[in-house]
């Protein structure tokens, strides 16, 4: 049996996402397609627009076999590991026969080819780099440059990459080597409007696209016209009694964390440096929202988003000390289930047979069937999750959500 993997945030689930898993049906011919999902945290650094129940419902009715939660810590990091730890989740399953993907290029043989370099490093690339990291050039400027020096017959690719899928393409291959996986990687080439484009265009706009119609107030016409019909509807539904989520939700809390812990600095959690820390504490006193930190904050060297990442870090407990320990754990040590098509209940049987990592179906159930490494994770994924649904509870006379009481969403 042929199943295929995606790796998504789904944040929205737009027409896109609906292309890109009937695309890679056809492609490949595949019988399933397992999705490995960002939870409640999304990788810009930011809470997810609807929580990943919401989500999930939402892939299953427009295509999906199975949705699995990619753990928090790999959720919100960087293009490497989300990468990392969306391909460890899809390989360790021991069912994923290809891995399918989104890209600008869709071109698969020219992001293997930029994939190798980045993962060898040969030491003529790495001195370019350094050489010009030195001039003052920004790390991506600086990579491309060292790029097409070190192989100049990559001159027709030069934009390859400036495009966000196409960057993450090139991790996810970079991964499937790291890990010797046998998965065979398959891009899809994007449809209709860039990552990056604000503006409504043609029915396949961006995930961003939607989001910043939705903050500006948008109607359920213009997601019924970006979006299937039965994600719109759902979308139109949640959005009916819960408010759209955004970064600065969670300012106040950002800050409480930040005040409480600025004496002994933030170098120990993920991705912040010892200059980074020095900065939060030096300018912490002209904190407004977590927005408007975040410009404070920014460099030549360090983008808007990496920031956020970093103060998401910080704000969830990610340390560096995390990270390392489940690198040891072969990065991805379970694999919890949010929600399945009962037609495909078999597949969850072959997982069971075939797979490396437990499956999490119950969470009452995880404490007993994972290690006390692998349930630290969990409760890390719970932790964010119980910060997410505060945020509900904080506009309504209602209580927070308790994720133990989430059913798993079946279709």
């Amino acid at each position: 049996m042929k199943v295929n993997g995606i790796i998504a945030e789904f944040n929205p689930f737009h027409n896109g996402h609906k292309y890109l898993l009937e695309e890679a049906l056809r492609q490949t011919g595949a019988d399933m397609t397992i999705v490995a999902m960002s939870g409640n945290f999304v990788q810009r650094g930011a809470p997810a627009l609807l929580d990943k129940h919401a989500r999930t419902e939402m892939a299953l009715k427009c295509g999906a076999d199975l949705v699995l939660e990619i753990p928090t810590v790999y959720a919100v990091s960087s293009a490497d590991g989300f990468a990392t730890g969306g391909v460890s989740l899809l390989h360790r399953l021991g069912v994923v026969t290809h891995l399918c993907f989104g890209s600008e290029c869709g071109e698969v043989d020219i992001l293997k080819n930029i994939a190798r370099i980045l993962l060898s490093e040969p030491e003529e690339f790495a001195d370019a780099l350094r050489s010009n990291l030195r001039q003052g050039f920004s790390y991506p400027i600086a990579r491309t440059q060292a790029l097409l020096q070190y192989d100049p017959s990559l001159s027709s690719s030069r934009n390859v990459l400036s495009s966000p899928n196409n960057i993450l393409g090139i991790e996810y291959l970079k991964a499937i080597e790291r890990l010797s996986s046998s998965l065979t990687p398959v891009t899809i080439r994007r449809m209709g409007d860039g990552y990056h484009d604000r503006l409504p265009g043609e029915a396949r706009c961006s995930a961003l696209t939607i989001r910043h119609a939705l903050y500006a107030g948008c109607d359920s016409s213009f997601l019924h016209a970006h979006m299937p019909a039965d994600a719109a509807d759902l979308l139109t539904e949640h959005l009916s009694h819960t408010p759209v989520k955004r970064r600065n939700d969670v300012s106040s809390s950002l800050y409480y964390k930040l005040v409480s812990e600025k004496d002994s600095g933030f170098d120990k959690y993920l991705d912040v440096s010892p200059d980074l820390s020095a900065r939060i504490c030096n300018k912490l006193n002209e904190f407004q929202s977590f927005d408007s930190f975040c410009d404070l904050l920014k460099t030549k060297e360090l983008t808007y988003t990496r920031i956020s990442r970093c103060l998401l870090h910080i704000l969830l407990n990610i340390t560096k000390e995390d990270v390392s320990l489940y690198r040891s754990m072969d990065y991805v040590p379970y694999a919890r289930v949010l929600g399945f098509r009962r037609k495909s209940s078999q597949l969850l049987g072959d997982i069971k047979e075939r797979s490396a990592i437990p499956l999490v179906t119950k969470l009452a159930d995880a404490e007993k069937i994972l290690t006390l490494d692998a349930y630290s994770m969990l409760k890390q994924d719970l932790m964010a999750s119980q910060l997410y649904y505060g945020l509900d509870a904080c506009c309504s006379d209602k209580p927070p959500i308790n994720e133990y009481t989430i059913p798993l969403v079946i279709i």
